[in-house]
């Protein structure tokens, strides 16, 4: 944090790398509560489209509004706390940053490393990776104490999920940082451990083994996905079954009129 920015003093300046369906998700949810955010993309058509998928999205702040979770001033100030934008410096001027790029081990060392050069001293890196070892992404960087990991869930504005992970170099301090901003978020943070010879965090080593043995049932001719889906909602009380969780986060939740 900046010298006039103690822990729980007032609201962080967020950056989010990343403006797509997680990126524009994130930047939401955090402006929700309270923190002025930059989100910055490389693809000007992406950076053109994230505003109206945040204020009008299936899950976005008119929703939320529209169902009572959010009046509608407080709703158009979280608008009003986000810069969408294809300035890197200004994403990178901050005091946390968020990366949700694509998932390529390469491209996140890259950008740790750049990020390392460009941000102010004290900025914390976190990455919403899904698997791949924060202290890889620690090591490109010369403040591996600020390197951490907060993976979080598709849809973020409705997934509570903040699975905090910890490298060997993270610092105490930033753990209690992240969590804190997670917790205020209304999420649920789970501190867990590193790990250097198994992709996959807590969340996504579960979800790969479930995703093997659906996948496995579709093949023998078992069931279809969609029975595979329903089954899995109708047992587990799921609000989606896992073939379910694939599309919707790759379309963004889309409603299904939307995606016909």
């Amino acid at each position: 944090m900046s010298a006039e920015q103690q822990p729980g003093a007032g609201p962080e300046t967020i950056g989010v790398i990343g403006s797509g369906v997680m990126g524009s998700g994130i930047a939401q949810v955090m402006a929700i509560a309270g923190h002025p955010v930059v989100a910055f993309d490389l693809d000007p058509e992406v950076v053109a489209a994230a505003p109206q998928l945040v204020a009008e999205g299936r899950f976005g702040i008119q929703g939320a509004v529209a169902r009572g979770k959010l009046t509608a001033p407080e709703g158009e100030a979280a608008l009003d706390r986000i810069t969408f934008t294809t300035d890197r410096d200004a994403a990178e001027a901050v005091d946390v940053i968020i990366e949700a790029v694509p998932e390529r081990l390469d491209l996140k060392i890259d950008l740790f490393r750049e990020l390392d050069e460009r941000c102010p001293a004290h900025t914390i890196l976190a990455s919403n990776s899904s698997g791949f070892p924060v202290q890889a992404l620690a090591a490109a960087t010369n403040r591996g104490d600020r390197v951490v990991g907060w993976h979080w869930a598709s849809p973020p504005p409705v997934m509570r999920l903040a699975e905090i992970v910890r490298a060997p170099q993270t610092s105490e301090e930033t753990i209690e940082a992240v969590c804190r901003l997670a917790a205020a978020a209304g999420k649920n943070p789970i501190v867990v451990n590193d790990s250097a010879t198994s992709w996959g965090y807590i969340t996504n080593r579960v979800y790969g083994a479930m995703m093997r043995e659906a996948n496995a049932a579709v093949a023998e001719g078992v069931a279809t996905r969609a029975e595979v889906d329903q089954l899995m909602i109708d047992c587990f009380r799921w609000p989606s079954g896992p073939f379910g969780m694939v599309s919707g986060a790759t379309t963004g939740w889309k409603s299904k009129t939307e995606n016909s």
